[in-house]
């Protein structure tokens, strides 16, 4: 199976709102584990560098969906390649989880329904804005409303944009990231935020430069996890200067996205990578297409 990585957030969207992309981690269950316990019989692309023990969310996923499902334990062999980079704010945790997911519902006497997978995935992730996007496809806002269930909107996105993607050398942890958010905001700050939010909805649907522009600032993370990544800022000023509409921290980071037009995003991806080589001689980028949205997972 295909399942897309995603950046979250695109600034005013914090916590819930989920883009699914063109990255792809492909995943297959390949037999039983003569081992005992799960494995891996291939690891490719970025998902080499995944853990192999019991930690892998792939793993976790695949043991919470079999259990509830009636699947019983049974030992397992995966393979798996990847396209995400780790750790850089793209989606490759709420990949690895919906793969697990889906994975054990193909195999389960019965298949899990939509709602079921969403609320699994906000139940081993904690925030359900990648792993809604990675099931769903295109983009989404998911809003959870209490006793582990979820809402779910599908945003519609213009199909002439595009997206550029940067990311440095080292990853960024979730948690560190989560580590610099401040405890409380200023009120002006808060109501801001959901201003901006509606800019950016439109500006999405619509494709309008001056739109995406107002709607992508952010008071209430980017701020704050932009000095986390060396050459950030000048990456994203970078992207603007080749006529990025939109530009800012993907996900929690360290990576960094951009949204502009077809014929200007090699451009804007070169620029963002130029800019964070010149402090991190091992950044790397890639452009990207909306991952088209799915009726069903």
């Amino acid at each position: 199976m295909i399942v897309p990585a995603s950046t979250s957030n695109l600034g005013p969207g914090f916590d819930f709102l989920g883009l699914a992309l063109s990255l792809r981690l492909e995943a297959s269950c390949v037999g039983p584990s003569p081992s005992g316990r799960h494995e891996f019989a291939s690891l490719e692309g970025t998902a080499s560098a995944w853990p192999r023990d019991a930690t892998n969310l792939l793993f976790r996923a695949f043991d919470l969906a079999a259990e509830r499902l009636g699947l019983g334990p049974s030992a397992r062999r995966f393979s798996v390649h990847s396209e995400i980079p780790i750790a850089r704010g793209l989606g490759s945790s709420g990949a690895a989880v919906v793969a697990g997911l889906r994975l054990a519902s193909e195999l389960a006497p019965r298949q899990a329904s939509l709602d079921e997978l969403l609320r699994w995935g906000l139940e081993i992730e904690g925030h359900p804005d990648n792993s809604s996007a990675a099931l769903l496809g295109g983009c989404t806002l998911a809003v959870p409303i209490g006793g582990g269930r979820l809402r779910i909107v599908r945003q519609e996105v213009h199909e002439d944009l595009a997206f550029a993607l940067a990311w440095p050398s080292k990853g960024l942890a979730t948690a560190a990231a989560r580590g610099v958010l401040p405890r409380e905001v200023k009120f002006q700050d808060a109501v801001e935020n959901p201003r901006r939010l509606a800019l950016l909805l439109e500006g999405l649907r619509r494709a309008d430069p001056e739109l995406l522009a107002l709607g992508g600032e952010d008071r209430l993370h980017v701020p704050y996890r932009l000095p986390l990544i060396p050459g950030g800022a000048a990456a994203l000023e970078a992207a603007r200067a080749r006529g990025a509409w939109l530009a800012t921290i993907s996900g929690s980071g360290s990576g960094l996205v951009a949204i502009g037009a077809r014929d200007r995003i090699e451009a804007i991806t070169s620029a963002m990578v130029a800019a964070l080589r010149a402090v991190d001689a091992g950044a790397d980028g890639r452009t990207a297409a909306l991952d088209q949205p799915r009726a069903n997972p």
